[in-house]
């Protein structure tokens, strides 16, 4: 059946089209007719024919029988009957037979190459979702009526767009910390060939990325990356097999239900290699290793925690410095009854920006930026050498409240600490930094006390009632004139700019000790650092791309529902990535890779945008941020962004919370769990399960259960995790029930759903299907009859498309057919026992393939 398409479908012969299937209206159907071959597996062209939908709708007996010709439209080679049939009716048991003996032992009534254009493939989903298969079965309830069931499986425009945009922000971030570091001033010998030796590093990284992005641009055709790719160090940035799956089933008794699930490769670094483990291992080891080489280059040992923490203020102070000072030129700017909205915002901003410099690290870390100066000497330099700095624990000025009465400021005197280790220069006072940093505070007030003083003469008071803590800010204007005589703009604009001033000076101050930090992290670093930064940002490229191809589907198809709106931004959604990776061989290394990956997708949040129009590129998502965060901006067209809530289209940032659940299930499994050892498995099952209930509790804390879909099945979502929390910490080998409850639970809460394996083919294909049938028969009435059939067939085109590409993966020889092939290897176990086994098995095995090839 085609309209415009470029393949023809196949069908059999007999089949009946349900009217209900909405590429039929106002259009031509195209019948092409193939002959199978039980011997040779092949089809041979028959004959083809075409007819209208009215011709069919209008025909008395409900059918109509058409020619069969040949391509050139020159011969007739047969006929071909076709019948209408309504949603709910019961087929004859001709037709009935016929079906039953085909070789598909299904109905497939449809299949298509590029999908159906219906009123879900709009300009939004034909944006990212493109290259769509599509097939329509029909199944029999268990009341004897029909469900209509279509898969569409599609292609993710994101599978280049995203690691590209990605790869991009990672230039430009290195680039900008180039320039952070030789903005540091002045160093010392040891510090400037440290700093020289942290920039070549960069340059490297920066210069590798630049090259894959070249090789990205050359690319044309399809928007995924097949498996047999993964070894390709200019496709590590993309995810393996990204597609969508959806099941739309249409059934008598209930509403159209869509189940949305995406498939994609584990993500991990293929291309590098796990001949050392994954990142789990390889992190764990290097911050063990970091410490010996901070001694070694002279250099503070900052825990992982610190340096987080570093990234976190250099980023906050980036964002807030100019904020603050937008706002104060802004308050300049503003009418004089209009001042206190705009102070309101200056307060919160200068709040924020205050107490994220509240930390004892920017002070630890000026300290040591001021001993890697040239001509430094520490005071224990007069007898002994020197040794590095150490960030000490001294008490800080705290900012209580600055829009308070009383004065932020309170100077204390620094705890006893080691003499050896604070540096002493006589161009450095040690509380300079306490001092500068509460000046913020101090300006603040005496700008909001000029405006409350603004107002009051506003209200015609007479009597000024001014903050204690403020009294030599407001003596400081002339009591007897008033205000409105004396250029109040100003006198307001002096404070501002004061604030201005040290805004700026303390942005300077932190960013320059915080960049210091992250220099001396780099400088312990050895090759070794640069290779996981760049196998971080891979894995972290593959698994962003993957969250948000799923983020866009889910919104898509929520966009009418909302109760899904507002616990979206209400307490943000759960992503549920469901891995059949085994714990054995190199797949624990991509297990490791998987497991670093889905945790640093915490670091993302998105923000609805409006489109400035419909095109593609107008609609496309766009990621903006560092590495330490990410925003995802997923454009709407105008029609749709207006129906969204407030909180959506005001930009308001939404959360994504991660969870990965790994059960393994081929016969890698097996050896793992009667040999080696799965507690990685364990380890990352529970992690997340506790992940999950937090989220569930934070959930039914916040929404009502009016906000989550229903279902046929009427168990609690708390029961699914208690049972999901007993099975998760039961010693059971194989224990899939965890992989059902999880997606379970993920469907149940709104949740958007991922399958992976190695290449995210077969034993992907076979979760997904299974899910499929599974639900089919749960919350539509599927004929348990018709279970095994179902099953079979949605298999059997899976497996149809896949059998090109077997020759790339191992994983796809043994699911060639429904059951696993009898395989003639032993767990290389057994042959460590004895040497007399390692004869036996090499015997065993050539008579076995003798015996095949015979």
């Amino acid at each position: 059946m085609e309209g415009e398409r470029t393949r023809d479908p196949v069908f059999p012969s007999g089949v009946s089209f349900p009217l209900d299937c909405p590429v039929y209206n106002d259009t031509f159907i195209k019948v092409s007719v193939y002959g199978v071959s039980d011997e040779q597996q092949s089809s041979n062209f028959l004959g083809t024919s075409r007819f209208s939908v009215a011709d069919l709708l209008h025909s008395k007996d409900q059918q109509l029988s058409l020619s069969l010709r040949t391509a050139d439209d020159s011969v007739t080679v047969g006929t071909v009957l076709v019948s209408r049939m309504k949603m709910g009716e019961i087929e004859d048991g001709e037709v009935d037979h016929i079906t039953a003996d085909m070789h598909q032992k299904c109905t497939l009534v449809y299949e298509s190459s590029h999908g159906i254009n219906d009123k879900e493939n709009g300009p939004i989903m034909n944006t990212v979702f493109q290259n769509a298969v599509c097939k329509v079965y029909r199944f029999q309830t268990v009341d004897s009526k029909w469900m209509l069931v279509r898969e569409q499986m599609a292609e993710c425009t994101l599978s280049f767009s995203i690691p590209k945009q990605l790869i991009g922000l990672c230039i430009q971030e290195d680039t900008c910390r180039i320039q952070e570091l030789k903005d540091l001033g002045e160093l010392s010998p040891h510090w400037h060939n440290l700093r020289k030796d942290v920039i070549s590093r960069y340059e490297q990284i920066i210069k590798e990325y630049q090259d894959t992005l070249v090789e990205l641009e050359k690319l044309t055709g399809p928007s995924f990356k097949p498996s047999c790719s993964k070894g390709q160090k200019y496709l590590e940035f993309i995810p393996i097999n990204l597609h969508t799956q959806r099941m739309r089933v249409t059934c008598p008794r209930k509403t159209d239900s869509c189940y949305d699930v995406v498939t994609v490769g584990a993500p991990a670094a293929h291309s590098q290699g796990f001949k050392n483990g994954g990142l789990q291992k390889l992190l764990s080891k290097y911050e063990s290793e970091k410490k010996s080489y901070s001694t070694a280059y002279q250099c503070i040992y900052y825990p992982p925690e610190q340096t987080t923490k570093a990234r976190e203020i250099l980023s906050v102070v980036s964002q807030l410095q100019p904020h603050i000072t937008a706002l104060a030129d802004q308050l300049l700017q503003s009418p004089r009854d209009a001042l206190r909205d705009t102070l309101k915002s200056l307060e919160d901003k200068t709040e924020q920006f205050v107490h994220a410099l509240k930390d004892e690290l920017v002070k630890s870390a000026l300290l040591a930026l001021h001993a890697a100066r040239p001509g430094y000497v520490s005071k224990s330099q007069t007898s002994a050498p020197s040794s590095p700095p150490e960030p000490n624990e001294e008490p800080n000025v705290v900012c209580n409240n600055v829009n308070s009465s009383q004065t932020p400021l309170k100077e204390s005197k620094a705890s006893p600490v080691r003499s050896d280790s604070i540096p002493h220069h006589k161009e450095y006072d040690e509380e300079e930094w306490d001092r500068v940093w509460a000046s913020v505070a101090k300006s603040l007030n005496s700008v909001i006390a000029m405006v409350e003083k603004l107002q009051e003469q506003d209200n015609n008071n007479q009597e000024s009632t001014p903050c204690q803590t403020l009294a030599d800010v407001i003596t400081s204007h002339s009591p007897d004139r008033p205000m409105d005589v004396v250029d109040w703009r100003d006198q307001l604009g002096v404070l501002v700019q004061s604030l201005k001033e040290c805004v700026l000076d303390v942005a300077e101050r932190a960013r320059h000790s915080v960049i210091f930090v992250l220099l001396q992290e780099a400088a312990c670093s050895t090759a070794q650092g640069l290779q996981l930064q760049q196998r971080r940002d891979t894995v972290f490229s593959q698994a962003l791309t993957a969250l948000a191809c799923g983020f866009v589907m889910r919104l898509y198809a929520g966009l009418e529902d909302k109760g899904f709106l507002r616990q979206l931004h209400a307490v943000g959604l759960v992503a549920q990535f469901e891995s059949l990776l085994s714990t054995y061989s190199e797949e624990i290394g991509m297990l490791e890779d998987m497991e670093v990956g889905i945790s640093d997708l915490t670091r993302v949040t998105f923000r609805i945008t409006e489109a400035l129009s419909e095109d593609s590129a107008s609609l496309t998502p766009i990621i903006s941020g560092r590495r330490d965060r990410y925003t995802v901006e997923v454009p709407l067209p105008h029609d749709a962004f207006q129906t969204l809530p407030d909180e959506l289209r005001q930009g308001k940032l939404l959360h994504v919370i991660p969870v990965l659940f790994n059960v393994g299930i081929n016969e890698q499994q097996t050896i793992a769990e009667r040999f080696g050892d799965i507690s990685l498995q364990e380890r990352i099952n529970q992690k997340n399960f506790e992940i999950l209930e937090g989220y569930y509790k934070s959930l039914s804390n916040t929404l009502p259960s009016e906000c989550l879909p229903s279902f046929q099945t009427q168990t609690d979502i708390k029961e699914l995790l208690e049972t999901l929390g007993q099975n998760v910490v039961t010693k059971k080998r194989k224990n899939v029930e965890i992989l059902w409850l999880a997606g379970t639970i993920c469907r149940r809460m709104n949740g958007i759903r991922f399958t992976s394996c190695k290449s995210a083919k077969d034993r992907t294909s076979m979760s997904v299907t299974l899910e499929q049938c599974c639900l089919l028969r749960d919350e539509h009435q599927l004929n348990k009859d018709y279970f095994v059939r179902a099953l079979d067939c949605m298999r059997s085109g899976r497996l149809a498309q896949g059998e090109l590409a077997q020759w790339d993966d191992p994983e796809a020889g043994s699911i060639a057919i429904n059951k696993p092939a009898s395989r003639h290897f032993y767990p290389i176990a057994l042959l460590l026992v004895s040497s007399h086994l390692l004869v036996v098995w090499l015997i065993l095995s050539l008579v076995f393939l003798l015996a095949k090839y015979q």
